[in-house]
């Protein structure tokens, strides 16, 4: 275990069973699954040093899912569209609060034409959405921070290319919600004060009334289950943004010590 970590108990939310296979990441489901129950998941909880409870999705961590945006990503309207390389950027980005809205402004003055499709449009970035809620402007149907395809600085994010460009993290660059999916990260706390953090994946109904109808390719289809090692290792860096250093050692350690496989993602059970 890392000399970083906290010393601090692990206790399993769902235990596995005693007959539990050996670790494999390209492991695919056997077909006794209970179809009525193909949505259970594995969680791993414990307290870190200052008291408050984490919960996390093993299920998701230890699957092989990455992003296949450029790859033969669908994107997430209702027809897939995989031509067009608009992923998940099909709508204006929502901030997690003023400072994630002031950083990727502050990120948006450092683009350059070279960089960004839409540096026209640099000062107008924002708008405000039905709900009142500020969001990234669209231009095109897309995000305005989306440089299309044959865009000679390169399709995609204009702020993840530049960041990349120079050499930064595009975790810095980008609002939290388009750099964290399909991670969400949810705080709750009880009556008596006691904090619970949650790390789990975007679901459909997490996107409110929308979700029914949006097309979330993302982690409900099999072609993005290809990576060859676990999410809690492809996304060290996004995982750390999110929970810190040492309760994602924890973590990390905890899932790699395992000698069984946790419940394997319902996109792996299909039959």
């Amino acid at each position: 275990m890392s000399s970083n970590s906290p010393a601090i108990d692990f206790t399993l939310a769902i235990p596995r069973p005693a007959e539990a296979s050996p670790a494999r990441y390209d492991q695919r489901p056997m077909a006794t699954v209970d179809v009525e129950m193909s949505n259970d998941r594995e969680w791993l909880a414990f307290e870190d040093e200052h008291g408050d409870s984490w919960m996390f999705d093993a299920t998701m961590l230890t699957s092989n899912w990455r992003c296949i945006w450029n790859e033969g990503c669908p994107g997430i309207e209702a027809e897939p569209n995989a031509e067009a390389l608009h992923g998940c950027c099909s709508h204006g980005a929502h901030f997690t609060g003023d400072e994630d809205r002031d950083r990727v402004l502050s990120a948006a003055k450092r683009l350059d034409p070279a960089d960004w499709h839409n540096h026209s449009h640099a000062g107008d970035e924002l708008t405000t959405d039905a709900d009142g809620d500020e969001v990234t402007r669209t231009v095109d149907g897309v995000c305005i921070f989306h440089n299309p395809a044959g865009f000679e600085g390169g399709p995609g994010c204009a702020l993840h290319t530049a960041a990349t460009k120079r050499g930064e993290s595009y975790i810095d660059w980008k609002p939290d919600v388009c750099w964290q999916l399909p991670l969400r990260l949810e705080h709750h706390v009880d009556d008596n004060g006691h904090g619970t953090y949650f790390l789990g994946e975007w679901a459909r109904r997490n996107w409110g009334e929308g979700g029914d109808d949006l097309g979330w390719w993302c982690t409900e289809e099999i072609e993005a289950f290809v990576a060859h090692e676990p999410v809690y290792v492809t996304l060290r860096d996004e995982l750390t943004a999110m929970v810190g250093e040492r309760v994602y050692d924890h973590l990390a350690n905890r899932l790699a010590l395992d000698a069984s496989v946790p419940v394997p993602h319902p996109v792996l059970r299909r039959p």
